[in-house]
């Protein structure tokens, strides 16, 4: 099983109007709320790949009530730690010539006593499905919630056996990589900010990518928009992934969609490079999708057969 944790959910309003002007008033033409944070995309992706996964997060308020009952509508299994604070909501604003933009709150502060919380449902949880489960550790971390709580998470799971995937960035990340995880996915701005240095090509990806294994990472992908995505793990060449252009809506949620497949393909024990094309091909549906986390199984089957993946010499 699959066990997504949220630190920071929120619900994804996403807005449509004809051009967004600052500065004047802004008519939108229609919205679209659902369930958002990135381990809730990761869920849904999950879910319509097959795999049987578990929405562990905070959620506070009528925000965060609508959130636990949108995953509920989806059919997602969902161990909810209220909290005083509520439940952010974030802003995809998508113009009709596909420009989009985000606008995406902090999130409310959590309290000492709800962490305590979050870390006791996350031990029982993986106490209760030990070396079956993967966790998944995915977004920001909210006011309130140290920077090394993704590390005393995987140090959590590795004790009772269960796999960790990380999604997170900043010091978060930086710290989460002592505690090894088993795979890793930045995109490529998080990756250039933990190493301090740009990323100019695939080859720089690759050296990037050298690096965060080397610094604890047992496996893991640097997302690189268009430029499709780079994979290695500690034992393995990098391999690179491209795919077709594809119209997108928004890509809004691609990075989480293809963490998703990454996740189940390693639960599924595929090889490396039907792991990646997988992967890929979760990310790239997402973009033609109606919202994060939305992609569309038809729409991955297809998308796979058009995946590429070469070896990164």
């Amino acid at each position: 099983m699959f066990l997504c944790v949220s630190l920071n959910p929120a619900i994804d309003k996403r807005l449509q109007l004809d051009r967004l002007r600052p500065g004047s008033v802004n008519r939108v033409a229609a919205v679209t709320q659902a369930p958002g944070g990135k381990a809730a995309h990761v869920a849904m992706v999950l879910k319509t790949l097959g795999g049987d996964a578990l929405w562990l997060g905070f959620a506070g308020g009528p925000a965060g009530d609508a959130l636990v009952g949108g995953l509920r509508e989806l059919a997602i299994p969902v161990e909810a730690v209220a909290t005083a604070s509520g439940t952010r909501t974030n802003l995809e604003i998508i113009d009709k010539g596909g420009v989009v933009t985000e606008i995406l709150e902090p999130g409310g502060s959590i309290g000492p006593a709800e962490l305590d919380q979050m870390s006791d449902a996350f031990r029982s949880i993986v106490t209760q499905h030990g070396k079956a489960a993967t966790a998944i550790l995915s977004g920001s971390l909210p006011p309130g919630v140290p920077e090394d709580y993704c590390l005393t998470l995987i140090e959590l799971a590795h004790h009772h056996g269960s796999k960790v995937f990380v999604d997170t960035s900043g010091e978060a990340f930086r710290v989460a990589l002592q505690g090894y995880p088993d795979f890793v996915k930045p995109n490529r701005e998080e990756a250039e900010s933990w190493r301090g240095k740009k990323i100019e090509g695939i080859q720089s990806a690759g050296s990037a990518l050298k690096a965060i294994l080397d610094a604890g990472a047992g496996a893991g992908a640097i997302t690189l928009g268009a430029g499709g995505l780079i994979w290695r793990s500690a034992n393995e060449q990098a391999l690179l992934a491209t795919g077709p252009e594809v119209a997108a809506r928004s890509c809004v949620g691609s990075g989480d969609a293809t963490l998703a497949g990454f996740a189940f393909a390693a639960q599924q024990g595929f090889a490396p490079a039907e792991s990646v094309r997988l992967a890929a091909a979760c990310g790239a549906a997402n973009c033609l999708a109606d919202g994060p986390g939305r992609a569309r199984a038809g729409d991955i089957a297809r998308l796979k057969k058009e995946i590429e993946v070469r070896t990164l010499e």
